[in-house]
């Protein structure tokens, strides 16, 4: 579709903004709740296939399909690998270190499904609304 004027620019942007933002966000955005888990270098060296496997495992035998575990980069605290980030909407995202399978599911227990933060494996402490 050749683009002649700025409607015909808007109209393609209505058209591929859902696709981006299902790309971007996911399908239930909203009400999705994202388990970011460290998986560079030194997250793997540490343990973190076996914190994400826990996690993925915890999530599945509960049933949860508004929760998501999601791979990710570097998290930025290499010296408390393997690291795990809780983004539940509304909240903000909260960061777990030294993280192993059983700290991985107290996190599905604990902080997502009775809002409990598990104190001594924090990392950051902003606890404010996002």
């Amino acid at each position: 579709m050749p683009i002649k004027s700025l409607d015909d620019l808007k109209k393609i942007r209505e058209k591929n903004s859902r696709i981006v933002a299902l790309r971007e966000r996911g399908e239930s955005s909203d009400e999705r709740i994202e388990i970011l888990v460290g998986m560079a270098t030194c997250g793997i060296a540490a343990g973190a296939r076996d914190t994400m496997i826990s996690l993925k495992k915890a999530v599945d035998d509960m049933k949860l399909e508004n929760i998501s575990v999601i791979p990710v980069g570097c998290i930025g605290y290499c010296h408390s690998e393997p690291t795990v980030q809780v983004n539940i909407p509304g909240d903000a995202p909260i960061i777990y270190g030294n993280v192993d399978e059983i700290i991985a599911e107290k996190i599905i227990y604990m902080h997502i499904l009775n809002k409990e933060l598990i104190d001594d494996h924090l990392l950051n402490k902003i606890f404010t609304k996002a």
